[in-house]
């Protein structure tokens, strides 16, 4: 399913279908199959795997792929460390689609609130008029303009 809840073509290719072997996602990455066979055991990158046991990779995992050798090698990071920073990232990713999720329910809360509040103005009654009770008082109020003075 897509993100807006349709059914995928089974034979659409995205960037997280497992399509490539290991000697092709090591060409890909520029690292040595051996070196691809380890980061799995180290869980920095889990291919899928078939049937028979054969991992596949996707586009997702050469990116990945490159991303990890590229920490390791021009920025001097242990695997160990590597492998917390691709935790965390991926942690980050799944609590922004969290917060995603919930401000698109707060909007749609907001909007029906909106609603029903509308609705309920527009069923007052429009010929009934607040009543407030008068006090009979026998008091006689006299005003008297201000006169002007006269410059001396």
């Amino acid at each position: 399913m897509d993100t807006n809840g349709r059914r995928r073509n089974p034979y659409e290719l995205t960037e997280e279908t497992p399509v490539y072997v290991i000697s092709v996602a090591a060409q890909l990455s520029g690292l040595h199959p051996q070196t691809l066979r380890q980061y799995d055991r180290l869980g920095l990158v889990s291919p899928d795997r078939t049937a028979g046991r054969g991992r596949r990779y996707s586009a997702r995992d050469i990116e990945l792929l490159r991303q990890v050798q590229q920490l390791s090698q021009d920025e001097g990071i242990n695997l160990a460390g590597i492998k917390r920073i691709i935790e965390l990232e991926n942690q980050v990713a799944a609590l922004q689609s969290r917060v995603a999720e919930l401000q698109a329910a707060l909007d749609g809360a907001a909007a029906a609130m909106q609603q029903r509040e509308a609705a309920v103005h527009a069923s007052y009654r429009r010929d009934l008029v607040p009543y407030q009770e008068v006090q009979q008082t026998s008091a006689l109020v006299v005003w008297r303009p201000k006169r002007q003075q006269s410059p001396d």
